[in-house]
């Protein structure tokens, strides 16, 4: 199948489709974080070629609820946010047969539509969490592959004791948040590209 993951620099998600012998590619104006087939380019010009699947991770900043609280004190984060949504609405018109748009808790599920499902990565193996929206045209929800148990602490490995994601700040905190977990990259990859593929939850 022919895949493109638009707005991924991690390769993650490219790579584990090319791992099942797919023409994988991901795209996004910044360089790919690791060798392979990868598209610097306006994701808006590529998603016009052919695709059997895009997978679309819009820029979050001005869509996710951990920031709009600031819109009404900023009027050009307003603007921005206006100017996501509708990147969004973009997406979903799109002519590719199946897609799946993912972005964190926001907006979208207000402004557009309810996503399909949201996901964590302690669902796929990763001790971690990190509420994921998934919204979904032509494509089965994902199933769970590895549940993991909430630790005894009562909170996951990127949580401070309040909740908050503990990873501090930097120049790449927001590329460092953005990557997809391995375990739901490969999933996407599994459950995604391979007809009549079944997971029974670990």
């Amino acid at each position: 199948m022919r895949i493109c993951f638009f707005g991924e620099t991690s390769g993650r998600g490219r790579n584990a489709c090319l791992a099942l012998g797919h023409d994988a590619w991901s795209c996004d104006l910044l360089p790919t974080e690791v060798p392979g087939p990868h598209r610097k380019a306006d994701m808006f010009k590529v998603m016009e070629e052919y695709w059997d699947i895009g997978i679309f991770h819009p820029t979050c900043t001005y869509m996710c609820v951990s920031g709009l609280h600031w819109n009404k004190r900023r009027p050009e984060r307003e603007r921005e946010t206006e100017r996501s949504l509708d990147e969004v609405r973009k997406i979903m018109s799109c002519h590719i047969p199946k897609w799946a748009i993912e972005n964190p808790i926001g907006c979208i599920s207000t402004r557009i539509r309810k996503p399909d499902q949201i996901i964590q990565p302690w669902q796929f193996g990763h001790p971690e969490s990190k509420a994921t929206c998934l919204w979904l045209h032509g494509l089965p929800l994902l199933i769970p592959t590895k549940v993991l148990p909430l630790p005894p602490s009562g909170r996951w490995m990127n949580q401070t004791p309040s909740g908050q994601n503990k990873l501090g700040p930097s120049a790449d905190r927001w590329k460092i948040r953005s990557r997809t977990y391995l375990g739901i990259a490969q999933a996407m990859a599994l459950q995604w590209t391979i007809p009549n593929i079944t997971e029974e939850p670990i």
